[in-house]
């Protein structure tokens, strides 16, 4: 008989990029604590996102995720979580229009306050701390006593995700998110001066598309579907006792569900296909996104797909490429072909800000808006060379008008840089390049519908 999962089996397995926690007790108390509290999403909210990627694998929607690098408590407020929100919905609407399909909108929110790094430690002025690993862990702050990593972390991170889910549950239902409210602020950013004509020429589109639906009676007042949004939530399972101690068994299938966010991803530093993040995401019946870097053989995707999703779920897994602009034709490939060798059933996403990361002549941290556009380019070049699809999109970014990522149509420089840089960890695109990218992305999906219909 085979041996029946448990949510803390990844305990015997080995553990890579988590925490040592010096005072077991505070772990121990923090973990029954959190084990108490109710789950932050619910099983039903995870099967519709499962049920809704799967229409993503089989090319009939487009899924966009974006938010945070790695959430802060001390900047967490209500506008930061407004602003970042209404940024994702213009970009949807533009990608609906250009794709002509539903957009699958999660954020990376709600949770994403773990990160891996590079390095266990980091030095500054010759001083050497353990490296900062989110808020949910330790203190950015560069003291010994902040670098310390402390469990009772894990009840903030907590209360701050219950937070931020209460208010986009609102937001995605109480009318903010109107199409047609959301469509006249991005009308704003297309004629705005420094926006180029064709953004003004899809913008002006989407409004003739909009008053054609409303001169017809579809509207707001007629249609549920146009004044609100499914709005879902994402992070990376990172830190695992946080992860096992929010698992629940689902009431109504009796299986085990990942109770802190609706989609959980696993990194490309933690996707050992015999590790630990592996072990505890295999038993979770959400949907599961796999980063996949440089350095992945195909013979470990094909191994991770199978132990992940073993039944090929359509809907189940979600392959992220990360790979640098100029670097996607070295390894797309080769994994798209073990993929359709297998007959696996995987959502296609583009993650183009992970490989695309530079320090700038100032010395901070960036990643340069050609470079991550070109990226996606490549990546819906490579699909379309290969007769797959390209299925989505993953941006680290933020409502904010920050800057961070160099380049877009302000034409933020190296030397803009420290003018309002805010990251807790890598550079995000602000709301500007955020949605310039989108209007760009919507272009790619606006031709692949022209070519399919032109070879129908």
């Amino acid at each position: 008989m085979t041996r029946v999962w448990d949510k803390s089996d990844w305990r015997q397995k080995a553990r890579v990029q988590m925490p040592q926690y010096t005072d077991q007790a505070a772990l121990h108390a923090a973990e029954a604590q959190l084990a108490q509290y109710p789950p932050l999403v619910f099983a039903g909210e995870a099967r519709r996102l499962k049920a809704e990627l799967g229409q993503v694998a089989e090319g009939k929607a487009f899924l966009l995720q974006g938010g945070d690098c790695a959430e802060s408590f001390s900047e967490f407020t209500a506008d930061t979580i407004r602003d970042t929100f209404k940024v994702m919905l213009q970009m949807a609407v533009v990608l609906t229009f250009g794709a002509k399909c539903p957009v699958v909108k999660v954020g990376r929110m709600a949770g994403q306050f773990a990160k891996p790094r590079s390095a266990d430690t980091e030095v500054i002025d010759g001083v050497e701390l353990p490296s900062y690993r989110g808020d949910i862990i330790n203190d950015i702050d560069f003291t010994a006593a902040s670098r310390v990593p402390d469990p009772k972390r894990m009840l903030q991170a907590y209360t701050q995700a219950a937070a931020s889910l209460n208010l986009l549950r609102a937001f995605s239902q109480g009318g903010y998110a109107d199409i047609h409210h959301v469509h006249s602020w991005t009308l704003g950013f297309a004629q705005d001066a420094a926006a180029t004509d064709k953004y003004r020429d899809l913008a002006a589109r989407i409004s003739d598309a909009l008053d054609f639906m409303n001169a017809a009676g579809v509207n707001g007042g007629t249609s549920h579907s146009l004044k609100t949004v499914d709005f879902y939530t994402s992070h990376e399972a990172l830190l695992l006792e946080y992860e096992e101690a929010l698992c629940r068994v689902d009431s109504t299938t009796g299986l085990p569900i990942a109770g802190s966010g609706h989609m959980l991803w696993i990194g490309d530093r933690t996707r050992q296909p015999e590790g630990a993040h592996v072990e505890f995401c295999k038993g979770v019946q959400n949907p599961i996104g796999v980063k996949c870097g440089p350095t992945l053989s195909t013979d470990d995707l094909k191994q991770l797909v199978s132990v992940l999703n073993p039944e090929n779920e359509a809907g189940r897994i979600t392959l992220i490429n990360r790979f640098g602009a100029g670097k996607v034709g070295d390894h797309l490939p080769k994994l798209i072909r073990a993929v359709e060798e297998e007959g696996y059933k995987v959502v296609w996403s583009c993650d183009p800000m992970h490989g695309n990361t530079i320090k700038a002549a100032s010395g901070y941290k960036t990643r340069p808006f050609e470079s991550v556009l070109r990226e996606v380019r490549e990546f819906f070049e490579i699909h379309n060379a290969e007769g797959t699809y390209p299925g989505g999109v993953h941006f680290e970014m933020t409502g904010q008008d920050v800057t961070e990522c160099t380049g877009g149509v302000r034409a933020v420089k190296d030397e803009d840089l420290s003018d309002r840089y805010h990251t807790a960890c890598d550079p995000r695109l602000n709301a500007s390049q955020s949605l310039e990218l989108a209007f760009l992305v919507s272009e790619e999906l606006a031709a692949r519908v022209l070519e399919r219909r032109a070879a129908v």
